[in-house]
């Protein structure tokens, strides 16, 4: 005569297993999201590097139009998303980033963008420009008013004075308006230390001031 032995588990050796499995899930987890955000990092600054030494030597041998009698000046262009206009400094918090062509998330990810629809950088109106709260513009949580800003191009330097900072809900889009004037607006999510996607925006405004 054959005798089965059945061997049962016990509710607390199973417990353990499952506690044992869910804590080896989630350290799996937690390291490939610390290295998808450190790749992330890495690339922005990578990035960013090799994009200034760029741009500066861009502006070293860029030569300017010299326009002949009876041509026109041709400033209205549509640049292709990620290209790059240039970069803005605010040099009291430590702001420095390139900005490129468009908001999707890729440009975002690697620099601050230029909002499309709005005037390009050295074009009369509001020209826009967003960042992420938690990379580029993370200093603008210490910008204050008369803060100085300034957007390099290839063709020229334009200065601006701060002049209002102020939070709106995201469907406020008034903030990219023409009201007089040349005007630079920074776009950014708030509030600063928000876990998650933030339900607000952080508005900085400037005015755009002589050289």
């Amino acid at each position: 005569m054959r005798r089965t032995l059945n061997r049962r588990i016990s509710p607390s050796t199973r417990t353990q297993t499952i506690l044992r499995w869910s804590t080896n899930v989630f350290l799996i987890v937690g390291v490939l999201i610390l290295g998808y955000c450190g790749y992330v990092l890495l690339d922005a600054k990578v990035y960013q590097v090799h994009e200034t030494r760029h741009f500066q030597q861009q502006i070293k041998d860029f030569k300017p139009a010299i326009a002949t009698e009876g041509s026109v000046h041709e400033v209205s262009f549509h640049p292709s998303t990620g290209k790059t206009l240039g970069e803005i400094e605010l040099t009291r918090i430590g702001v420095t980033a390139m900005i490129l062509e468009g908001t999707d998330d890729r440009t975002l990810r690697r620099a601050v963008g230029h909002i499309p629809g709005t005037p390009l950088p050295g074009q009369p109106g509001n020209v826009a420009i967003a960042g992420h709260r938690d990379t580029f513009f993370r200093a603008l949580r210490n910008v204050r008013q008369d803060d100085q800003i300034t957007l390099m191009t290839l063709e020229g330097s334009y200065r601006y004075r701060v002049d209002s900072i102020k939070v709106v809900g995201p469907e406020d889009t008034r903030v990219l308006d023409n009201s007089g004037g040349d005007i630079l607006t920074l776009v950014t999510c708030y509030p600063f230390y928000f876990v998650g996607p933030a339900p607000r925006r952080f508005i900085v405004r400037a005015q755009r001031i002589s050289q």
